[in-house]
């Protein structure tokens, strides 16, 4: 994958089964962000393949493939200020057409976030940092979708609020939603996840399972410096 001349990610090989929270790894401009837009259809290939349950996706556009079941989370929360989160959570379910399975999925996302049901007909940009992640997090669970890619869920969030949405995060994967998560609080991350991936430079340089990362010292003070504790 490229941005004009510059390779951007290479040589990268990364599999997410299905049921598991996979954790993306690695300081800034390590290209974890460039590569989950790829998988995404954000930005094209420049070579290699994006397979999802074993069919080919790299040439569909962003819409399908939401549509075919993976929702991005992305940086920042994004959302749209201006609007409620009750429309908020409608734009989430876009690509549906199914109305009344759309209410059910908003009681349900109120049931899983009670602050979001409180704050139901306020704007989205007068919640606080916690309150628009989750409120990010729930738009993209609108969606219905099988896989979902998170990126830096837990950026500027109180560690109260941090360990919310791991918590959260469990309890999906529990529920059978696969998961990949783009994360910088390695330490948080190599706690629920099952796998993980650490990212230099454009390459994948590890992976393997969390646990086993989490107790190399080696790969951890090279890599992610202090970010595990």
């Amino acid at each position: 994958m490229c941005y004009g001349a510059i390779a951007a990610v290479r040589n990268v090989d990364l599999d997410v089964e299905e049921g598991e929270i996979v954790a993306l790894l690695g300081p800034n401009g390590a290209g974890k962000t460039s590569l989950i837009s790829a998988i995404a259809g954000v930005v094209p290939l420049a070579s290699g393949t994006v397979k999802l349950g074993g069919d080919d996706v790299s040439s569909l556009a962003v819409e399908e493939i939401v549509h075919r079941g993976v929702s991005v989370t992305p940086e920042g929360r994004r959302v749209f200020a201006d609007l409620t989160v009750h429309e908020n959570l409608i734009l989430g379910a876009a690509t549906r057409n199914d109305p009344q399975g759309i209410a059910t999925d908003i009681e349900r996302m109120f049931a899983m976030f009670p602050i979001l049901g409180e704050r139901s007909a306020v704007h989205a940009k007068t919640l606080s940092g916690g309150e628009q992640q989750m409120l990010a997090i729930a738009r993209s669970l609108m969606s219905g979708p099988k896989m979902m890619i998170l990126d830096e869920p837990s950026l500027g969030l109180a560690p109260r609020i941090v360990e919310q949405i791991f918590e959260l995060m469990t309890d999906l994967r529990d529920q059978g939603l696969t998961m990949l998560v783009v994360e910088q609080n390695a330490a948080e991350a190599l706690a629920f996840a099952d796998r993980a991936y650490v990212m230099s430079s454009g390459e994948c340089v590890y992976s393997g399972a969390a646990g086993e990362l989490a107790h190399s010292e080696e790969l951890i003070s090279h890599y992610l410096g202090d970010g595990v504790a």
